[in-house]
């Protein structure tokens, strides 16, 4: 039986409502992880919650030390659970996060958090790129409106199109009742 790893992949404070880089829908992306950590904690199954800490001397947010760096209350872990911590986007650069995930011999991975258009997007292409089956859970990700030739792009499409283009070389986008009702059903 495959046993999936799940990665909470930066929700932290900075992210939420008054923090220094609020996203769009960050409430329902925490929502929907919720429900992931609930099914991965009543299976016993791994999870993983990646913390990344900023390093740059001019960074804006998770800045180490501050409330906004630490992870958000509703999906703190649990005493017993592993937290890595990063310094870059892609989760596995520069930390154990590979060491520890072959380690649990866990090749199948549930990929939840923020920013879409960063980190999840990095991470993501990472793992596929290091062997690993990813599952994205595209409504327990979040993202914000970007600027690019002084146009703004909403945080929906940029949602969307990060997800489209994850979607089949990179990993199966599924929304969280997909991937429950499908998981539920085995």
């Amino acid at each position: 039986m495959i046993k999936p790893t799940l990665l909470v992949i930066d929700i932290q404070n900075d992210y939420f409502a008054g923090g220094k880089m609020e996203l769009v829908k960050m409430d329902e992306a925490a929502r929907n992880a919720q429900k992931l950590l609930s099914y991965f904690r009543k299976n016993n199954l791994p999870i993983v919650f990646i913390q990344h800490l900023a390093t740059k001397p001019n960074a804006s947010f998770f800045i180490p030390g501050t409330s906004g760096a630490k992870i958000h209350h509703s999906v703190l872990p649990l005493e017993n659970e592993t937290v890595i911590i990063k310094n870059f986007p892609n989760s596995f650069r520069n930390t154990n996060l590979h060491q520890y995930l072959q380690a649990l011999d866990s090749k199948d991975l549930v990929i939840c958090g923020a920013m879409s258009h960063m980190c999840i997007d990095t991470s993501t292409r990472a793992a596929a790129d290091l062997g690993y089956s990813c599952t994205l859970i595209s409504d327990a990700c979040a993202t914000r409106d970007l600027i690019f030739n002084d146009q703004t792009v909403k945080a929906a499409d940029v949602q969307i199109a990060y997800m489209a283009a994850l979607n089949g070389t990179f990993a199966q986008v599924i929304s969280t009742e997909q991937f429950l009702n499908t998981t539920l059903s085995k």
